[in-house]
């Protein structure tokens, strides 16, 4: 529509048609799973015939909503028994990129009915001239197609797993806000005390240790890439528990060191029992909520056979 390319998600379901259809098709339960979406509403329709239109809202923050309206057809292949929702789409929000769109919804139901693949292709023209048109392409188109992905994940694991958006939606949100903050400890760790100001205690306590005698400074900087470095391996492999083992283990054996160079520090503001304490908590809850998460990478983002 506006010569980017089109938006497409495909993913397989185990679940019968009857409930993909019904937890896709009726407004209440859409509204669940959709992070695109905080409401529908469907419009009475005046015949059996017409298309049925219905009323949708975004809450963006701060108290602001984008409303939009649309209209929806339903059709059925007897013989492959593939069911089809066509749709059109549009906002006179002024803080809508989005101006019109289109697209569909397609369930092919596989041999047995014990599974469907369920996918969807659309795409939309934009306001604001070029200027929107950048931001598409830049930032909304790809923001908007990983969460119709990551949607779609989750109404799998609330079909397959019997697990409700809500309750998805706040373990990923858990665990990927504790994935960032152990992230952004580790890094600070390795690099501020250890690479950026030594000086301010950490070099002493190595030199209390009495363990690398002449090549402290050199231990310590070594110590501090590997815990940056550690850092980025945390939030890349968040959903890995031997990550988070291994942080365990070195938690424990980073505190040693310190605590027996000084064994008062243990009666410090933020001392290595406190500091390291914490981050083995804070391990524990990502490890914990990283089973059964929502992912955007589960689904194909380019048409298959089904297509």
């Amino acid at each position: 529509m506006g010569g980017a390319k089109p938006i497409y998600v495909e993913l397989n379901i185990k679940a019968d048609m009857g409930e993909l259809w019904e937890r896709t098709q009726t407004p209440e339960m859409h509204e669940q799973w959709d992070l695109r979406f905080s409401e529908i509403r469907y419009i009475e329709k005046e015949t059996d015939d017409e298309p049925q239109r219905f009323l949708y809202a975004t809450r963006i923050g701060f108290g602001m909503r984008i409303e939009g309206t649309g209209e929806t057809t339903a059709s059925t292949e007897e013989r492959s028994g593939r069911k089809t929702s066509v749709l059109r789409f549009g906002s006179d929000s002024p803080l809508s990129l989005i101006r019109e769109g289109g697209g569909f919804w397609r369930y092919v139901p596989h041999e047995g009915g014990e599974s469907v693949t369920f996918m969807t292709r659309y795409d939309y023209k934009t306001r604001f001239g070029p200027l929107g048109g950048l931001a598409d392409r830049l930032a909304f188109r790809p923001l908007i197609g990983w969460a119709t992905a990551w949607s779609f994940d989750r109404l799998r694991l609330w079909l397959e797993s019997g697990i409700p958006p809500s309750v998805s939606f706040s373990r990923w949100f858990i665990h990927v806000c504790g994935a960032w903050l152990l992230a952004l400890l580790w890094m600070y760790q390795g690099i501020v005390p250890k690479l950026v100001a030594p000086e301010a205690g950490e070099l002493d306590l190595l030199q209390a240790a009495g363990w690398f005698a002449g090549w402290e400074g050199e231990t310590l900087a070594v110590l501090g890439l590997a815990e940056a470095a550690f850092g980025l391996l945390v939030v890349l492999r968040s959903k890995d528990r031997r990550v988070h083992a291994l942080a365990a283990a070195a938690l424990v054996i980073l505190a040693i060191p310190a605590l027996l160079a000084d064994p008062h520090l243990w009666a410090a503001p933020m001392n290595p029992v406190v500091l390291n304490g914490a981050l083995l908590g804070l391990h524990g809850a990502v490890s914990a909520t990283s089973h059964r998460l929502p992912s955007a990478a589960n689904c194909r983002r380019r048409p298959s056979e089904y297509y």
